[in-house]
């Protein structure tokens, strides 16, 4: 069954209004949406690690884009956040705007193929952990490629759902709140994505290995 790498992403809470509360950023937003320096300065330092490590891990980590990507994600996550609602932590909309930027430019490259790249070992929602052997790396980055590749076929709402899902391990609830859509889309999203997935997987046998499928019954 797919779903999500355990321990992806940031910690699942049970209700969005404790992980409101309990963000930081918050306060900041108001002060730079009114274009306050200091407070830009200091929202760009917060959430530009969160945003880099969304389009890593969107792109691959050792892409030669990553730092564009990431500087025009920043950009675009401050024009976006006059829309912040409050409605998830600013990290989470960050990540969203970083995988949005993300999925935008490799859909610009055009050539998959190209975005096909060798990822440094790091903490992510694939990494198979420090003490994994070289074997459990080489397969945990088989499976980001896999699935990249999977996401650049399908349509946008739907693969940016996948994306969050699957690779940063954000909940149902989470993507809701960031993307401003009943949870109910949600689910109907990740459904649709999931039955593309498993059309792809059912005739390539690679990519069903490579991302953990089970395999088919004779």
């Amino acid at each position: 069954m797919l779903s999500p790498i355990k321990g992806a992403g940031q910690p699942a809470v049970e209700a969005g209004e404790q992980e409101t509360a309990r963000d930081d950023l918050a306060p900041l937003v108001a002060a730079v949406v009114r274009g306050d320096p200091g407070a830009v300065r200091t929202f760009v330092m917060a959430t530009g690690g969160t945003v880099r490590r969304a389009v890593r891990m969107v792109i691959g980590a050792a892409h030669a884009d990553v730092d564009d990507v990431t500087q025009d994600a920043m950009m675009e996550l401050l024009r976006a956040l006059p829309r912040f609602r409050g409605e998830c932590t600013v990290a989470r909309f960050a990540a969203r705007v970083g995988v949005l930027a993300a999925m935008a430019s490799r859909r610009r490259r055009g050539t998959r193929d190209r975005w096909v790249v060798r990822d440094e070992v790091e903490e992510d929602s694939f990494s198979a952990g420090p003490e994994a052997s070289p074997h459990a790396h080489a397969e945990a980055a088989r499976r980001r490629d896999a699935v990249r590749r999977l996401l650049d076929e399908l349509p946008e709402a739907i693969a940016e759902t996948l994306a969050l899902h699957f690779i940063l391990g954000h909940t149902v609830q989470e993507i809701a709140a960031a993307s401003l859509v009943p949870a109910g889309t949600v689910a109907s999203r990740l459904r649709i994505g999931k039955q593309h997935l498993r059309q792809k997987l059912a005739h390539d046998a690679a990519l069903s290995e490579a991302v953990g499928a089970p395999e088919r019954r004779r």
